[in-house]
């Protein structure tokens, strides 16, 4: 495991303000699973679970946000996933995936995370947990977005009109990415 992607991971998590005491709780719990699991607790190959970094990416009014329609779950989601060994940060796992995923260069992303989620995935034929660390970006004026092989499809939505096919999860990171980005206007 990267020490500095680790190290980070850490820092990041100990200085997070969570909004509320869920958010805390689930903070205290990344937390922890990254100091039961020094070796491999950022890796996918970790069956008990492993942090992932994932981003609400608004448009430059920010009015909408880019989700995309994974191929697996078919759901709309926002755009993350694994952490990969070039990482450095969790904010640079983050903006990779996001640009990987929806082809946007120059996406803004903001400093630290807005949301936490702890999620059952199929990582391993047992199961296993995605420790989500979920930030927010924006797009520049006038992006264009590409389908990558991981969606059926991507595509812009108003953040108060949301597609059926999301949950309370994405709902709530929508949320919580727009009051991010308008407290840095």
């Amino acid at each position: 495991m990267s020490d500095r992607l680790r190290s980070d991971a850490e820092r990041v998590l100990a200085s997070w303000q969570a909004p509320d005491d869920a958010q805390d709780r689930t903070r205290v719990a990344f937390l922890r699973h990254l100091a039961e699991r020094p070796a491999d607790g950022m890796w996918r190959e970790c069956a008990a679970g492993h942090l992932t970094a994932s981003t609400a990416v608004l448009d430059a009014s920010g009015g909408r946000v880019l989700l995309t329609l994974h191929s697996k779950i078919k759901a709309w989601l926002q755009l993350g996933g694994h952490c990969e060994p070039g990482d450095e940060t969790l904010a640079a796992a983050a903006l990779r995936e996001a640009t990987e995923e929806s082809g946007i260069r120059g996406l803004r992303l903001l400093p630290g995370p807005v949301q936490l989620d702890r999620h059952a995935v199929r990582c391993h034929p047992e199961g296993s947990w995605h420790l989500d660390v979920q930030y927010a970006a924006v797009a520049p004026a006038g992006a264009r977005h590409a389908i990558s092989e991981e969606s059926d499809d991507l595509a812009w939505f108003p953040v108060d009109a949301l597609p059926a096919e999301t949950d309370d999860v994405v709902r709530n990171l929508v949320t919580r990415a727009v009051k991010a980005v308008r407290s840095t206007s």
